[in-house]
């Protein structure tokens, strides 16, 4: 499979992605891309990658986002292929809207698999398209944030970004 491969200077650092043309395959931060190229293997087999390609328009939008606009993301077409459950739970977080957080046991409740919180933890950490498939909207229990596969500190500045949270202290403002 021959993916176009990208990349974008944001606030958070460099940011790396993948198409396939039709939509976006992968998005991951600099420092990951061992992380990122190990997840579109797994899902696609070899892949060779062509530099400088972007169908989908994905750095306007993303320049878009950053600039404040916070749905510039929510339309773009991504390519998920993962278990059944993984792309269940990665559709359902595509719902969560900007500056809302929900809880893994939210998340596992809205699909109806209420027990299924630490699935659905696991499923969120194997998310192969970050910021547009917002993993990051997802706390803890305790409104804690928990893990994020692109670090803390990104988490908690997209939330901040968002609104989700208070820049000041970094407590969550909004669950729910």
């Amino acid at each position: 499979m021959t993916l176009h491969y990208d990349e974008f200077a944001s606030p958070v650092g460099r940011i790396f992605f993948a198409s396939s043309g039709d939509a976006i395959c992968a998005l991951d931060f600099e420092g990951y891309g061992d992380r990122m190229h190990a997840l579109l293997e797994r899902r696609f087999g070899a892949v060779e990658y062509r530099n400088g390609s972007d169908p989908q328009r994905l750095k306007r939008n993303l320049k878009d986002y950053f600039d404040g606009d916070l749905t510039a993301l929510d339309q773009t077409p991504v390519c998920m292929q993962g278990t059944a459950f993984q792309e269940q739970v990665w559709k359902a977080l595509r719902t969560i809207p900007a500056g809302r957080t929900w809880t893994y046991s939210q998340l596992a409740a809205e699909l109806g698999r209420p027990q299924a919180a630490r699935a659905v933890g696991h499923a969120n950490s194997q998310n192969p398209i970050a910021i547009i498939v917002p993993c990051h909207r997802v706390i803890g229990a305790s409104s804690s944030l928990t893990g994020y596969a692109g670090g803390l500190h990104r988490k908690q500045w997209l939330l901040g970004h968002e609104g989700a949270i208070s820049r000041s202290n970094g407590l969550v403002a909004t669950a729910g």
